[in-house]
């Protein structure tokens, strides 16, 4: 079970929306009485740890299993399944039900949906003639807090879903998602959106408020000042590059699920239990990872070594005899930290077999060789160098990617014998995943010159001698390149849309700004009122709140990139982060991943 993260220090009264969802949860558990069987999809049940413990679902007579194929093996009379709306998931259930009553076992199902029941699901029930035996009914988890400043709306394919099937259902989910909050937190008066699928939200949510209106006398002052929608689709070039923070790095290497990574037991210090998983908890909760998480890894080695040091250093002096009581209640203070520097070095040790690999400083300086995009030969060979090594798939689609975006695709003799190369090494099977690219126009041919080396220049996305332990730009994140999203957040929050007008019409997708009152809404180009400084406290002097929402996922530098953002001295306002899902560039391209036959 993932750690409940802490939301103490939340600039936004998370805590209240996660018991919500707990008190949802149980009184949806408590309308079913006796003992009962919670079967929970898998995917879901690791969201669910971060908002309730396992043992408050016992206290309610809960059994709990995760959803499979293989029959449910319960002495329940009653069996409650909480899964996503996802038609699989369903006919799982169909076929749990229909061995019940091949066998003549007798039980009361119940099937709630998260966060809303549809129609296509159940057709599906009907058509396996289970329906009748069902009572139906709906969890409304729209949100998940991961951390003190990050929510997650939990679509784990939406940005695929919207790309490549033309699904916007994920559109509808993350605007009654925002609405929600807004019903806590009030209408937010200023919504920035850039992308197609940003403004298609920020409509949804326009006409969401004219027909379940937010009373703005009910909940006084909005807590949040500005909205920010954002397509993935608007930067790919950040994804596919190589997280260089220490918590960036651990999802590269490691994956961080549900603020935790699960490794073996031996890497961290446990030589006894070599072969056994053992799971680490990484969220704000633990001090010392919320001071490292966000620096480049680079430096994180030396903060732990200097932690080393200096407890290496008390304990030399701790052995003479002439120390006080007061030195000594210090020492054991600092004691206490012992185990969360213990932690660190080991997971940092292990980052390090990786990082200290020739092949992967290779491969930093192959990606900001393309990102700087001015060498396209050399670019061009090394992938197809790579391909013909037959390395894995999805760095290489990693790579092929993000030099099709930063060259608005590849001429069109370069991009069939690429293609032709990649499914000779790949297999053909893997046209289908190809396909998925093209259509995303995230592989494709050259229609028009890129305009690549414009935006590059006017954002000022390579910054040269980035110093990454002192930084002075967000650029630090990946040790020389700014991340594209966040310049454009920079602009958004100091002085909206207007100045880089021109810049926005060369990235994909419309962009918007819209001002908001209690009831109605009209599409207006107007900045915020005045200078930065007029955006930074609201009328009770807190410090203002600005809500950025990632469609289709943000990576966990781009995270820290705001973080640093928002402890500049003269940018007095917090920022908060909404994502459909944690993201990097292998499970971006893992989803695109399809094979036929």
């Amino acid at each position: 079970m993932a750690q409940i993260p802490n939301l103490d220090n939340a600039p936004l009264n998370l805590t209240s929306l996660r018991e919500q969802s707990q008190k949802d949860l149980l009184n949806i558990l408590r309308n079913i009485r006796g003992n009962k069987c919670l079967i929970v999809d898998q995917k879901l049940s690791g969201s669910l740890s971060l908002i309730i413990k396992t043992s408050i679902l016992k206290e309610y007579g809960v059994e709990l299993r995760h959803l499979s194929s293989e029959p449910v093996q319960t002495e329940c009379p009653k069996v409650v399944y909480l899964i996503r709306s996802q038609l699989n998931l369903v006919k799982l259930i169909s076929a749990h039900i229909q061995n019940d009553i091949s066998k003549g076992t007798q039980r009361e199902y119940s099937v709630y949906f998260v966060p809303r029941r549809t129609v296509a699901c159940e057709k599906i029930f009907e058509e396996e003639k289970v329906h009748h035996l069902l009572t139906i009914g709906e969890y409304p988890l729209y949100m998940i807090p991961l951390d003190e400043d990050v929510l997650s709306f939990d679509l784990d394919l939406a940005y695929r879903d919207y790309l490549v099937d033309g699904d916007t259902s994920a559109l509808w989910h993350i605007a009654k998602s925002i609405h929600k909050l807004e019903y806590s937190f009030g209408v937010i008066p200023n919504v920035r959106a850039k992308g197609k699928a940003s403004a298609r939200i920020s409509e949804i949510l326009t006409r969401m408020q004219v027909e379940e209106p937010v009373s703005t006398s009910d909940v006084g002052i909005p807590e949040i000042n500005t909205l920010i929608l954002l397509d993935r689709e608007v930067d790919m070039v950040t994804p596919m590059c190589f997280q260089l923070t220490y918590e960036g790095l651990m999802d590269e290497i490691l994956c961080v699920n549900n603020g935790s990574v699960e490794l073996d037991a031996s890497i961290m210090g446990n030589q006894q239990q070599e072969g056994k998983k053992t799971k680490v908890p990484l969220n704000s909760t633990d001090k010392l990872f919320k001071e490292t998480r966000d620096l480049n890894f680079e430096v994180v080695v030396q903060v732990l070594r200097q932690k080393a040091t200096d407890m290496r250093q008390d304990y030399k002096e701790i052995q003479t005899a002439n120390q006080s009581v007061s030195e000594l209640k210090d020492f054991v203070k600092k004691l206490n930290s012992l185990p969360e520097v213990t932690r660190h070095i080991n997971l940092a040790q292990h980052l390090t077999t990786f990082t200290s690999k020739p092949s992967f400083s290779g491969k930093l300086d192959m990606e900001h060789t393309i990102v700087e995009g001015e060498s396209y030969d050399i670019c061009f060979e090394y992938i197809e160098e790579m391909i013909h090594k037959q390395e894995p798939i999805v760095n290489v689609l990693r790579l092929l990617v993000l030099f099709s975006v930063t060259n608005s695709g590849l001429p069109k003799k370069q991009f069939d014998y690429i293609r032709r190369e990649f499914l000779h090494s790949y297999g053909f099977e893997h046209i289908a995943t190809l396909c998925n690219l093209e259509k995303a126009g995230l592989f494709k041919k050259q229609e028009v010159k890129g305009n690549w080396l414009m935006i590059k220049r006017a954002l000022n996305l390579i910054v040269e001698d980035t110093d990454t332990a002192n930084p002075n730009d967000i650029a630090y994140v990946f040790s020389g390149y700014a991340p594209l999203s966040i310049r454009l957040v920079q602009h958004a929050v100091r002085s909206g849309w207007r100045p880089i007008e021109e810049i926005l019409k060369l990235l994909p997708g419309p962009h918007s700004e819209i001002k908001r009152g209690g009831y109605s809404s009209t599409p207006s180009f107007d900045t915020l009122p005045g200078a930065p400084a007029s955006i930074d406290k609201v009328a009770d002097g807190r410090r203002s709140l600005v809500l950025v929402v990632f469609v289709g996922g943000v990576t966990f530098a781009e995270i820290s990139a705001l973080r640093y953002l928002s402890a500049q001295e003269g940018m007095a306002y917090d920022l908060i982060v909404g994502t459909t899902k944690m993201v990097n560039g292998h499970s971006i391209m893992e989803t695109f991943l399809e094979t036929n036959g």
